[in-house]
C-alpha cells in the first residue's frame, strides 16, 4: 500500500482513470461498429494528428467530427460520432469525489486532464447527476483541461504552467495519473508521483495518508 510523503501540501489529479471511471475499449468497440474497422486499424488511426490537435484546442469540435468522417470514410450524424467518442466515459463514484473534496483546505487540489470539448460536455452531465447539481470545480482549487490551456500531457510545459501559476513547491506536490508516460515527465521536473493502477487504493490511501 502506498504511503503519502509527509511533506505533501498539494495534489494534482488526472481525471479519467483516476477520478472518473474510464474504459477506452468501449469507444474502440463503438467505432468498430460504425466503421467496420478492426481494433488494430482503429488504434493505428488514433495516431492521426487531429486527435492531439483536438485535445490541445487547435481544432473545433466540428472540425474534429469532420476529421473523423474523413479518416474513417463514414457519413453519420454528429450525435452518432459523439456517442461513440463518449462511450469510454463511465460513472463517477460520489464517495470518491467527496473524499477528494474533504482534502481541502488541508491540501491544495487540482485537476490536470488531457481532454476535449465533447468529452467535457458529457463529463459535466455525469458530475451533475452524481452530485445532484454540483460541478467538478466545486471540489478542487482549480481544474485545468488541455483543450482550454492549449497544452497536453506529457509535455513539461503543462506541468510547469500549473506549478508556476499557483506558486507550488514541486517538492511538496504529488501528481496522480494512470498513464506512465505522464508520470515520467512529472517525476523529471521534480514532482512526487503516484502511478495509479488500482482506483480502489485512492480512497484508502488519501483517507489514511
Amino acid at each position: 500500500m502506498k504511503l503519502l510523503p509527509n511533506n505533501i501540501d498539494t495534489i494534482i489529479f488526472d481525471l479519467g482513470g483516476v477520478i472518473l471511471n474510464l474504459d477506452p475499449q468501449k469507444t474502440i468497440e463503438a467505432f468498430a461498429n460504425i466503421t467496420g474497422l478492426s481494433a488494430e486499424q482503429l488504434l493505428e488511426h488514433s495516431q492521426e494528428p487531429v486527435f492531439k490537435q483536438y485535445e490541445k484546442g487547435e481544432v473545433s469540435s466540428d472540425e474534429f467530427r469532420n476529421g473523423l468522417k474523413e479518416i474513417f470514410h463514414v457519413n453519420v450524424k454528429d450525435s452518432v460520432l459523439d456517442n461513440a467518442w463518449n462511450a469510454m466515459l463511465l460513472d463517477l463514484p460520489l464517495d470518491r469525489l467527496e473524499m477528494i473534496g474533504r482534502l481541502r483546505p488541508k491540501l491544495k487540489t487540482f485537476v490536470l486532464s488531457n481532454t476535449n470539448e465533447i468529452h467535457i460536455a458529457a463529463f459535466d452531465e455525469i458530475v451533475t447527476q452524481a452530485t445532484s447539481g454540483k460541478i467538478i470545480q466545486d471540489y478542487f482549487d482549480t481544474v485545468y483541461y488541455s483543450h482550454k490551456v492549449g497544452m497536453r500531457k506529457p509535455s513539461r510545459e503543462i506541468f510547469e504552467m500549473v506549478v508556476n501559476k499557483n506558486g507550488l513547491e514541486k517538492s511538496n506536490t504529488l501528481f496522480i495519473d494512470d498513464t506512465l508516460e505522464h508520470i515520467e515527465t512529472a517525476k523529471k521536473i521534480g514532482l512526487h508521483t503516484w502511478h495509479l493502477t488500482n482506483q480502489d487504493e485512492l480512497f484508502t490511501v488519501l483517507t489514511n495518508g
